[in-house]
């Protein structure tokens, strides 16, 4: 087995000495996922719950895309939230982006993120068959 670290140019480099993910490779190919906030890749963040968690979204997409998967190879998401009162917001948002997409999912309320104005982050996991 082999791991490959994906940090595409299009996502804003992680803030610290992780990856925002690693593809582990075998029969089939694992995909680490790290916490995505609402930042894009000049850095800049939305104010909004729904602007944050757009972007978050946008984040994943070209990471799974940066290793050659779709939200289809999603098997798990877990979204932590500092306001409950946003899920209904985050349910639509992820829906847009899902696509029918089922993965495993866990959704969390937390007292707050590392930095006060971040409002979501989203971190996932996805598999995907390799071609024979």
């Amino acid at each position: 087995m082999t791991n490959q670290v994906i940090n595409p140019i299009n996502v804003l480099a992680p803030f610290g000495d992780y990856s925002h993910a690693v593809s582990t490779r075998g029969t089939g190919r694992t995909l680490y996922i790290s916490g995505q906030l609402g930042i894009d890749e000049r850095g800049s963040l939305s104010k909004t719950f729904a602007g944050q968690a757009n972007q978050c979204w946008r984040n994943l997409v070209a990471i799974l895309a940066a290793d050659d998967m779709a939200v289809q190879d999603l098997v798990k998401v877990t979204t932590f939230v500092t306001d409950i009162s946003n899920a209904q917001y985050l349910r639509n948002i992820r829906e847009s982006f899902l696509l029918g997409s089922r993965p495993a999912s866990t959704l969390v309320e937390v007292s707050r993120l590392v930095m006060p104005e971040w409002l979501v982050e989203i971190e996932a996991i996805a598999w995907k068959a390799e071609s024979a």
